[in-house]
């Protein structure tokens, strides 16, 4: 387990997506690893660089994309099995506790221009400084609503454009109404402390997800408080459950120091639960999930 890393757990797989990039498409690495100084944002290489003018633009290899086609099956009232194909995007990223500018574009990292993907989950480690106020005081949601204020910006920032351009050539409703059915929506985002998960889906797949709760464990000071630990988001899409957990655990290179983080990892996976269902059973542990 590394210090910071999503884990995405469906199918009959887990995914682990850390510091050190994975992908899988070759050739799509975001980044290269370079010393950072004092004030620095850790940034992808190709995130457009619309940052104000105090922070100096650093490439590191802090994110980790996997997309690819999920199989997902439902049971129609005809009693047929269907399959159904979506695509999940899914990254994580380190912003060293600096603020996003106004004008950040997300773009490059959200591949939002290829317009094909249908789920988004987004992690984040470090949105705010992790000292003694952060981390003891009363939670900072500033930070997390900028963040979200500007990943649905970027998610929509093409369906608005389309919608204009029918509006005033055609001022076809059912057209209008065919873009707003691409329209991203944020159906769940938690903050704890540093650690932030955001997951958007169109909004025409809305009605077909139940069942949405999330989980956070503080594996830092004491062994419980925020500053470290994970934030966890399960859901059902149609009769498939999914569960991501976002992970900012202890950094460090010394010996020992991998031991601690397999550690924490594994009283995550033991102390995240979710709630069960009245009328169906569902999975409590991250682990249980399909």
């Amino acid at each position: 387990m590394f210090g910071d890393c999503l884990l995405v757990h469906v199918g009959s797989c887990m995914l682990l997506l850390h510091k050190e990039t994975v992908s899988s498409r070759p050739c799509n690495i975001m980044g290269e690893n370079r010393k950072l100084g004092v004030g620095q944002i850790i940034l992808p290489r190709l995130v457009t660089s619309k940052l104000s003018h105090r922070h100096q633009l650093c490439g590191h290899r802090s994110i980790s994309e996997i997309s690819g086609v999920v199989d997902e099956t439902k049971r129609p009232l005809g009693g047929q099995n269907d399959t159904l194909k979506y695509r999940v995007f899914s990254s994580t990223w380190n912003v060293g506790g600096m603020a996003p500018s106004n004008d950040l574009d997300l773009e490059d990292w959200l591949d939002s221009r290829a317009n094909s993907y249908d789920i988004y989950v987004l992690g984040f480690q470090e949105i705010v400084q992790l000292n003694a106020r952060n981390v003891l005081g009363p939670r900072n949601s500033c930070i997390s609503t900028k963040w979200n204020s500007l990943i649905g910006e970027t998610l929509n920032k093409r369906r608005r454009k389309g919608v204009g351009l029918h509006q005033e050539i055609t001022n076809s409703s059912a057209i209008e109404r065919s873009v707003q059915e691409e329209h991203f929506r944020c159906i769940m985002s938690k903050q704890m402390v540093g650690i932030f998960t955001s997951v958007w889906v169109r909004t025409n797949l809305r009605p077909y997800i139940h069942h949405l709760n999330v989980s956070c464990v503080g594996s830092g000071i004491m062994g419980y408080l925020g500053n470290k630990g994970s934030v966890s988001i399960r859901f059902m899409l149609h009769e498939t459950s999914f569960c991501f957990v976002c992970c900012h655990l202890a950094s460090g290179g010394k010996q020992g120091d991998v031991l601690l983080r397999n550690f924490d990892a594994a009283d995550i996976l033991a102390r995240t639960r979710f709630p069960g269902g009245a009328t169906q059973e569902l999975p409590k542990k991250i682990l249980d999930h399909e």
